[in-house]
């Protein structure tokens, strides 16, 4: 995957919003929560994911925790260049789902999604 796909496929999900935080960093917000980050280098990245998915990537060491939010449920990936677009599509969406389900009924109407 390279970065600008990266960027395109999280900009695509309803509400998504980028943020250059933290230097260069890219990070993605649904309703002013994070559900994406994409480093500055184009070459790592990380995003929330569900107990399972974050059990099942951590494990397996495709993934590792991510640093300072891995309590969250947050994984890390060290090579974006590795990584399938259509995977990392369905990982980003699952993301964006899990962030947006936690907003409140009025965030999420505001955003369209509902």
């Amino acid at each position: 995957m390279t970065p600008e796909a990266f960027d395109k496929a999280c900009l695509a999900l309803p509400g998504a919003s980028l943020s250059i935080q933290w230097g260069d960093n890219h990070v993605f917000k649904v309703g002013d929560k994070m559900f994406a980050v994409r480093g500055a280098a184009g070459d790592s990245f990380s995003f929330k994911a569900s107990d399972v998915a974050f059990e099942a990537l951590t494990e397996s060491g495709r993934a590792r925790p991510a640093p300072y939010l891995a309590r969250a449920r947050w994984v890390w990936f060290a090579d974006m260049a590795t990584e399938d677009e259509a995977e990392v599509g369905d990982w980003l969406a699952a993301a964006h789902g899990l962030v947006a389900a936690k907003l409140t009924r009025k965030a999420r109407a505001a955003l369209g999604l509902i």
